[in-house]
């Protein structure tokens, strides 16, 4: 799933999921909705970043989800 894929490009950038400050969520049916929620629960446990879920008519390559997350990184 995206989540994991977001995850280890955070973990490049010496970040992780708690300094993700927003996530955007397109989903190419509606019906995966609940399901996509339990494995996203399952990541964001205590931390919940603001997050828009929208439905699209189709994503690149059929993929039935594509994640967006915009996270904080500090610079000295």
């Amino acid at each position: 799933m995206g989540l994991k894929i977001s995850h280890k490009k955070l973990q490049a950038d010496e970040l992780n999921l708690n300094d993700v400050v927003k996530v955007t969520l397109f989903i190419s049916n509606m019906d995966d909705f609940t399901r996509i929620n339990q494995v996203y629960s399952e990541y964001f446990v205590t931390h919940k970043p603001a997050r828009t879920t929208v439905e699209v008519a189709r994503l690149p390559k059929d993929a039935g989800l594509e994640l967006e997350a915009v996270a904080k990184m500090q610079i000295e």
